[in-house]
């Protein structure tokens, strides 16, 4: 790792790396010392008894080969960027002042590093937010949001007026408490739950890739732009985070940069009384590029430097460590817990203005920064450049050009649902795991931007698309995703694929029960409103020997109860298509799937309308039924046999399939009546997992038949023996109804 400073080249050696307290213990002394005079930085008069304010770190003890400072040509006056810098800052100070919660801490570090991403390093169109060749930015360290309102304020985003930024986190505002994709144009994904932000950066840097390698000609570059995250510590302690760095190294995902905010402060104070560890060498064993900006409170030309020398890196994604004082400029808070999660309070920030010679009323920008930072004429003029790029790719190349344009449409191909398979009795019966791969297999051939895999899981989760190879580091273009045993990092960068808005169809599949390890990513996805695909396999104790740890019961239940998720559970072949029929038509909702290791046989009446309605019917009896038995998955069949059985014995009985009820409680009011009349109160259910939340359907006369407790180890059809999940159970407990 190279220690970057001032006047380092890109070529350095390190013989002492300097630690980050180092760092900061020197700024801490040189400030202790310093009475700072008036400047277009600093302000008036500042005597720094915190260690917030000091002209720049000192340099470590090593060797260094000293050259020009920057490598950006960067035209601007020191006093216009320090201005630019500190309206960042006090923009963040007083929106949280004045709504008196949020976390300015953040934002008054890291000014400087985002400043010149997005003034200088990053190409966008404010104008356009959604512009396909933008550079993508992700503050991972979501807390710190006001950080990007700022950003996307002064650089000319309509969507952040002043007006938004002096109601953060007030109803209706368009700055919420954490960022929100589906709230604030400019926000590329939702960020909060920390380390989920990074991992949906390397699914977005992963798309890139992909899509640079399917599209991109000699002569024609149509795919470029990077992304960049922002990070802090908490990033790097949440476990998600390697997982990800994990596979952006194995990747080889060399337009990801991100910059480490190394403050050493969380909530319960400094770092240093639970983590130690070296973040840079732990991301170097990761096959990343590490970069130490040793200053990152006022060495601008260094972290200019450190992201040009990231970007001449194109093997490896980097992780650019850039030291900085949480709360920089606050004279009795920075560099403390206290500024990480409250307001500075009125006399912090009157004293943090005093100390920064910050002159300016709240929510006010300077006209020289308002010139400075607006990126709208830039903007429109790379997007223009962009199209044009285009325009002469698909003249010569225009088969390529007519599919890559389909996929950043948004919309679906013409006629991609065509290649789902329908299936009859006399078809072999199957689990629904294998159903799935064969529908997988069929939308490859029509759906160009579906991508995705296992968790280490491929040949018992079935999701490998034959007529593709692996995205690899080396070969980027394939579809198939070897994702390793990680499943929480999988699950968010899954949904970075799909949030990157380039028409990615992605997926993502482990055993049902490992959604525990996923549930913040899978969550995530539905408060995003991307529509991952979530395939998860071996959905009951119905996958027999391996146990109660491998058995999952509280499951389906638990994300029925979740808002924007679409639960499925299909019964067979045509419901299995059904359900990746409403997956993929579903952009902005991510949907779970439920899939059998058993086989089940293809019912006569299941349809792949009928799974878009999400509950109807499959068996009906003449007149008002007596009974209605209502099944999913692979207890389906036996709802299905007990009706017949129920039928023969003269019992006007009706069996429903609701293999998303979710859709079912869309449907109007006159639907639902017409598959569980009012009127109709003898019902029963089945179901292999927890009985909780049939009560709404079986009503306070009916019966649920389930598993309310943990599973055992034994075959699958022993222990559907032993739980009562049978026809003979269905049978018995809707005559004892009758």
């Amino acid at each position: 790792m190279s220690a970057i400073t001032q006047t380092s080249c890109a070529q350095v050696t390190a013989p002492a790396r300097p630690t980050s307290r180092q760092a900061r213990r020197a700024v801490a002394r040189q400030a202790a010392k310093v009475a700072v005079t008036k400047s277009a930085f600093f302000g008036q008069k500042a005597s720094a008894p915190k260690a917030c304010i000091a002209p720049k770190a000192a340099k470590a003890n090593r060797n260094v080969t000293t050259c020009a400072a920057a490598a950006t040509d960067v035209a601007t006056d020191e006093k216009v960027v320090f201005d630019s810098i500190n309206t960042i800052r006090f923009l963040a100070i007083d929106a949280v002042e004045k709504a008196n919660s949020g976390h300015p801490g953040l934002p008054m570090g890291c000014a400087p590093m985002a400043y010149v991403l997005f003034n200088e390093a990053m190409k966008f169109n404010p104008q356009n937010p959604y512009w396909f060749n933008r550079d993508r930015f992700v503050l991972s360290a979501g807390h710190g949001c006001m950080l990007h309102y700022a950003l996307l304020h002064l650089t000319g985003y309509p969507s952040v007026p002043t007006e938004a930024l002096s109601s953060f986190r007030q109803w209706g505002s368009n700055c919420p408490g954490h960022p929100e994709n589906f709230i604030t144009p400019g926000i590329e994904v939702t960020t909060g739950p920390l380390g989920q932000g990074i991992a949906n950066a390397v699914g977005l840097a992963m798309a890139e890739k992909h899509l640079g390698a399917r599209f991109n000609k000699p002569d024609a570059e149509i795919v470029d732009h990077y992304t960049y995250c922002i990070l802090g510590d908490g990033c790097n302690m949440e476990g998600i985070s390697t997982e990800a760095a994990s596979l952006a190294g194995h990747w080889g995902l060399g337009k990801l940069i991100c910059l480490y905010d190394d403050n050493s402060i969380s909530i319960d104070g400094h770092t240093d009384i639970s983590f130690t560890e070296d973040v840079s060498a732990r991301f170097e064993a990761l096959g990343w590029h590490t970069l130490h900006v040793t200053d990152g409170n006022t060495d601008i030309d260094s972290i200019r430097k450190a992201v040009e020398e990231a970007k001449a890196v194109t093997d490896k994604p980097t992780l650019i460590k850039v030291t900085t004082l949480i709360g920089y400029g606050s004279p009795n808070k920075a560099n403390s817990h206290a500024v990480h999660g409250a307001a500075l309070g009125a006399d912090e920030v009157q004293a943090t203005r005093d100390n920064l010679g910050w002159e300016h009323a709240p929510f006010v920008v300077p006209d020289s920064v308002k010139a400075n930072m607006d990126c709208t004429e830039r903007g429109s003029s790379s997007q223009a450049e962009w199209e044009a790029k285009l325009e002469e790719y698909a003249s010569k190349y225009p088969e390529e050009a007519a599919e890559f344009k389909q996929m950043i449409s948004g919309e679906l191909p013409e006629g991609w649902e065509s290649a789902l398979p329908v299936f009859t009795p006399e078809d072999k019966a199957d689990a629904t795991r294998n159903h799935s791969q064969t529908m997988l297999n069929a939308l490859a051939t029509t759906l160009p931007g579906l991508i995705g895999g296992s968790a280490d899981l491929a040949p018992s989760n079935m999701t490998l698309m034959k007529m593709f190879g692996d995205f690899q580091k080396d070969t980027p273009e394939e579809r198939n995703v070897r994702y390793g045993v990680r499943e929480h990092g999988m699950g968010a960068i899954a949904n970075g694929l799909g949030l990157h808005l380039s028409g990615l169809v992605s997926y993502c599949a482990t055993f049902f029960i490992f959604t525990d390890y996923m549930r913040s990513a899978m969550r995530m996805a539905a408060l995003s409103e991307t529509g991952t695909i979530f395939v998860m396999t071996h959905d009951s104790i119905g996958l027999g020997e391996d146990g109660p740890t491998h058995q999952p019961v509280e499951h389906i239940a638990s994300f029925r109860a979740m808002p924007n998720m679409l639960m499925m559970r299909p019964g067979d072949g045509n419901e299995t298509a059904g359900a990746y029929a409403v997956a993929v038509e579903n952009r902005k909702r991510p949907t779970t799937m439920a899939l059998s290791r058993q086989g089940m046989p293809n019912l006569p009446t299941t349809s792949i309308a009928g799974v878009r309605k999400g509950a109807y019917t499959v068996l009906e009896c003449e007149g008002t039924p007596e009974v209605i038995i209502m099944g999913t998955g692979s207890e389906l069949q036996m709802a299905y046999s007990a009706g017949q059985t129920l039928q023969e014995e003269g019992v006007k009985a009706r069996v429903v399939s609701m293999p998303c009820w979710e859709i079912f409680e869309e449907q109007d009011a006159d639907y639902q009546e017409s598959v569980f009349p009012a009127a109709v109160t003898k019902r029963v259910s089945i179901e292999a997992g927890s009985t909780f939340g049939w009560q709404k359907y079986v009503g306070s006369q009916g019966i649920a038949i389930g598993v309310d407790g943990f599973g055992a180890s034994a075959p699958g059809p022993v222990l559907y023996e032993k739980y009562g999940i049978t026809t003979e159970a269905v049978l018995e407990k809707a005559k004892s109804l009758l």
